[in-house]
């Protein structure tokens, strides 16, 4: 299986960006616990803060599922969340943060209609729960 995890915007930053929020550990420490807890399961990962480029990515093609955190596109990119609706491979959204704890303005997803869930809230671990959720479907 060849899971592709996407982060958007800002994401680049985790581990210095507001660690009460975000957690003090860089993605790189994740992507190496994930891919040794799931050794036998392909990680393609990809940042960007460049709505255009996370599209181009996933309309790639080259994976069997996405876990994508949006970050502030969660709320208002409407061709993020019509690139998901055409892809037809399972989508998580994952979220660090308990966004219906946080600002109004980031309670609303409208990219999460087109996943087939979200987890929100989980810290970090939130990655490691939707590999979870997708390696034992």
């Amino acid at each position: 299986m060849k899971i592709l995890i996407i982060n958007g915007p800002n994401l680049n930053l985790l581990g210095t960006r507001e660690p009460e929020i975000y957690d003090s550990r860089p993605m790189n420490s994740i992507l190496e616990e994930l891919n040794q807890e799931f050794s036998s399961t392909e990680i393609i990962y990809f940042q960007s803060n460049i709505e255009g480029k996370i599209i181009d990515c996933l309309q790639k093609n080259d994976y069997d599922a996405v876990i994508i955190n949006p970050g502030a596109y969660t709320h208002y990119s409407y061709a993020i969340a019509d690139a998901l609706k055409n892809i037809s491979k399972p989508k998580i959204e994952v979220h660090i943060s308990n966004i219906y704890q946080r600002e109004e303005f980031r309670q609303k997803s409208v990219t999460a209609p087109y996943t087939n869930g979200i987890i929100s809230g989980f810290g970090l671990d939130s990655y490691r729960l939707a590999m979870l959720s997708l390696i034992q479907k």
